[in-house]
């Protein structure tokens, strides 16, 4: 019997050994090697440059930006160990009291409270095993942690830990943490930065500053806590840190301004040279972006977005929470937790409201929000723009203690910060400019939000060009034998189709004027004289003269053209435009100066070049007259640049597109603005109105910008004049030459073009008595210059 006991004892011995030996196999097994990570060496990534030589960007396929471990400051390497493994030190990988604190600290609470997995264990798991939480996974990570300690020194752990945790906000590593959250290097973050990053990542999105910035501040105390408990700091440095306000918003700002560029220099390289060789062939690309004029178009963007959104009513507060004043008072510091600048957008909720004033809490700060500065919110609207129901003037009518708005710091000269209420807009826009003498693209910004949206529409959106076409037919005339000075009736027009139903096109302020000089018809966008104008040019010659010009089309093939019922990006109509400006030279625009491979070989190497496509009489034309567009016409809104500049408006049907399309001899941009559903805009918002104030805002600082290493020629730099091109006084209401007893205006020509003929009182009297009474018949509307387009 004891024999069999025996034997039975170790029977069980057996296998339970077998067992063990296994389970220690299958996990040997699903072990990765060690080889993989000891010696690790990032892949070569592709380094994207401004044309400034500024790094912008990098594609690869390692995230994060490598740094060594002396490149990162002591103290983030001392908060990382008091508050994540403060024995890392001393253990082998594997923590054992830490485990047993962690257990008896469970038992306490019932629950799952702390967890005990070292800086190692959380290496192994990143690197090798996956997020789940099985009794499998924990054996490995301690199996493999055990090896990471055996075979790589303390600091090579910490080197690779630091460059592969993730930090929120899709930045992983410290050195994308630290520019992502602060705007400045890993190397030159102070201890309060520090801290507040080896905060997050215990739950990089419960923590992140951006999202709750009490919480965040709560999560550094912790940290700061720790490293005094560890002997690290001092409780006066602690207070220090802790008190210092954080420099934020900006620094993520700057991040994604030039996103939209850097995502169309991506699509070209891998199209160019695959997407091996984009994210692992260590190229250094070279590219044309200024990035002082991409910051401009990205503010200009955001700014007209806003504005035009604004102008259509109130959607409500983004959100709403129950609040205990008491509470959300007592949560206060008194100090300044992060540095707020003016004109600095962010979420605040509502504390109390009053008919004229309402307290917010944003950042951690009280302010105050003026009746004054919620002005426009004069109604309520749903998110298609449809009217809910109309505001009184009181913040009661539409605001409650608990909301959660969108503000923006507009004042704190005063001590209490003032804030003016704002709302993310659902409108998009783009904005692109091309170097004129080079076809170099300065800026692209291809929508309000990157992250919200990463459809770049500068490139890729095809949308009705309106009348921001016309000026394409107008030159297409002065190619024809048509002058400035040649007159067009602008009369009530029928086009009868019994298959579609007769077409009455008419002008945008529904009168009808007469005899027309063209240069008078372009600046004004008169639609019949551009119809007209079409149909004797014919379709298929101007269509001709726009594929020269490099827009592709398709084309319609009918006299709806005249009203630019084609579809277009606002990269191919601006590329048009710089034909103009540039006396006739079309120039295939550049992103990318040169690209260099790893071994410092060219691949690529795009210089500026061009070729005549129309003549320099006929461009010179073109931009005359669109000058007249903006000194008196549909774009004088642009007059506020106070420099010689031509462009365009544009507007389709229902104000579904809104353009305007513009340059100086030194730079041409286009800017267009619309709903992705192709919705409208609203009612009156045209190119004028919607467009050309981005225009403007933009050319302001582009032009400051090239104004600032040209020793401000720029700013007195007139259209030249070629060759071939005469003046002649006439008389504006004809067309005709001028004579001693009628008005006058000098008119440009092409040499050979000049009227040959004086205008006769009998015939002016007859031109004015026309127009004179085409108006009175006309059923028009008398509408504002910023809406006539």
């Amino acid at each position: 019997m004891k024999g069999f006991i025996v034997k039975s004892i170790l029977l069980v011995l057996v296998v339970i050994i077998g067992v063990l030996i296994g389970a220690q196999v299958a996990l040997v097994r699903g072990v990765p090697n060690i080889e993989e990570i000891k010696g690790f060496v990032p892949a070569s990534s592709t380094r994207i440059y401004a044309d400034d030589d500024t790094l912008i960007g990098e594609f690869k396929v390692e995230k994060g930006v490598y740094v060594s471990i002396d490149k990162i400051p002591e103290h983030m390497i001392k908060a990382l160990v008091a508050v994540e493994d403060s024995r890392f030190w001393q253990h082998k990988g594997v923590d054992y009291l830490a485990i047993l604190r962690a257990v008896f600290k469970d038992i306490l609470a019932g629950r799952i409270k702390e967890g005990a997995s070292t800086i190692t264990q959380q290496l192994a798991k990143v690197v090798f095993l996956s997020p789940e939480k099985t009794v499998i996974r924990k054996l490995k990570e301690a199996t493999l942690a055990y090896r990471l300690e055996k075979n790589l020194t303390k600091e090579e752990i910490l080197e690779l830990y630091l460059n592969k945790i993730y930090f929120g906000h899709g930045a992983y590593g410290v050195e994308m943490a630290a520019r992502s959250y602060f705007g400045k290097s890993i190397s030159e973050i102070d201890l309060a930065e520090a801290a507040l990053l080896c905060g997050l990542i215990k739950a990089p999105s419960r923590y992140t500053p951006y999202n709750n910035l009490d919480k965040a501040k709560q999560r550094q105390m912790v940290v700061l806590n720790r490293m005094k408990e560890e002997g690290y700091i001092t409780q006066e440095q602690a207070d220090e840190a802790y008190q210092q306000p954080l420099y934020l918003t900006s620094a993520r700002q700057e991040q994604y301004t030039n996103n939209y560029f850097i995502e169309y220099i991506r699509k070209h390289l891998e199209d160019t040279y695959g997407v091996e060789m984009t994210y692992k062939g260590g190229l250094k690309v070279y590219t044309t972006l200024n990035r002082k004029m991409q910051l401009a178009a990205v503010n200009s963007l955001k700014d007209g977005l806003l504005a035009l959104d604004k102008r259509h009513g109130f959607r409500g507060p983004v959100g709403h929470k129950e609040i205990n004043l008491q509470e959300e008072l007592e949560k206060l510091a008194p100090f300044e937790k992060v540095v707020m600048r003016e004109g600095d957008i962010m979420t605040a909720t509502v504390l109390t409201v009053s008919p004229y004033e309402a307290t917010v809490k944003t950042m951690g700060i009280v302010g105050q929000l003026l009746l004054s500065d919620a002005q426009w919110a004069d109604r309520l609207v749903d998110p298609k723009g449809r009217l809910i129901r109309k505001l009184r003037y009181n913040l009661t009518s539409f605001l409650k203690p608990g909301d959660i708005i969108k503000v923006r710091l507009k004042d704190r000269k005063g001590g209490r910060p003032v804030f003016s209420l704002e709302q993310d807009p659902l409108v998009q826009g783009a904005v692109v400019a091309i170097e004129t003498s080079t076809g170099y693209i300065r800026a692209i910004a291809g929508g309000y939000d990157f992250n919200e949206s990463e459809f770049n529409r500068a490139m890729s959106a095809r949308r009705q060009a309106g009348s921001a076409f016309k000026p394409i037919i107008y030159a297409a005339a002065m190619d024809s034998g048509f002058t400035p000075a040649s007159v067009i009736i602008d009369e009530p027009l029928v086009y009868e189709s019994a298959k579609y139903g007769d077409w009455r096109p008419g002008n945008y302020d529904n009168k009808f004027h007469g005899a027309t000089r063209l240069r008078e018809a372009l600046a004004y966008s008169r639609n019949i004289v551009t119809i007209k104008l079409l149909e004797e040019i014919g379709v298929d010659k101007v269509v001709k003269f726009a594929r020269t010009l490099g827009i592709e089309g398709p084309f319609p093939r009918n006299l709806t053209l005249g009203l630019g019922s084609l579809s277009v990006s606002p990269l191919e109509l601006t590329s048009a435009f710089g034909v103009f400006a540039r006396g006739g030279t079309r120039m295939p625009h550049i992103a990318v100066k040169y690209v260099v491979d790893s071994g410092g070989k060219v691949l690529e190497n795009n210089i500026p070049g061009g070729q005549s496509v129309i003549s320099p009489q006929t461009a010179f034309l073109a931009t005359s007259m669109l000058e007249d567009v903006v000194k008196y016409g549909t774009g004088k809104r642009a007059r506020a640049l106070n420099r010689p500049a031509a462009g365009k408006t544009g507007t389709t049907n229902e104000y579904k597109d809104a353009w305007f399309i513009g340059y100086t001899p030194e730079l041409v941009a286009g800017v267009w603005v619309g709903y992705d559903d192709a919705r409208t805009l609203g009612h009156g918002e045209t190119g004028s109105r919607a467009a050309s104030p981005i225009w403007v805002s933009f050319m302001t600082e582009a032009l400051s910008e090239i104004s600032s290493y040209d020793g401000g020629a720029a700013e007195k730099r007139a259209f030249p004049v070629p060759d071939g091109i005469v003046t002649a006084v006439i008389d504006p209401v004809t067309g005709l030459l001028a004579t001693n007893a009628t008005e006058k205006m000098v008119e440009f020509f092409k040499e050979g073009t000049v009227p040959a003929i004086h205008a006769t009182d009998v015939y002016r009297n007859l031109i004015l008595k026309q127009k004179e009474a085409l108006l009175k018949t006309s059923k028009g509307q008398d509408v504002e210059d910023d809406s006539i387009d």
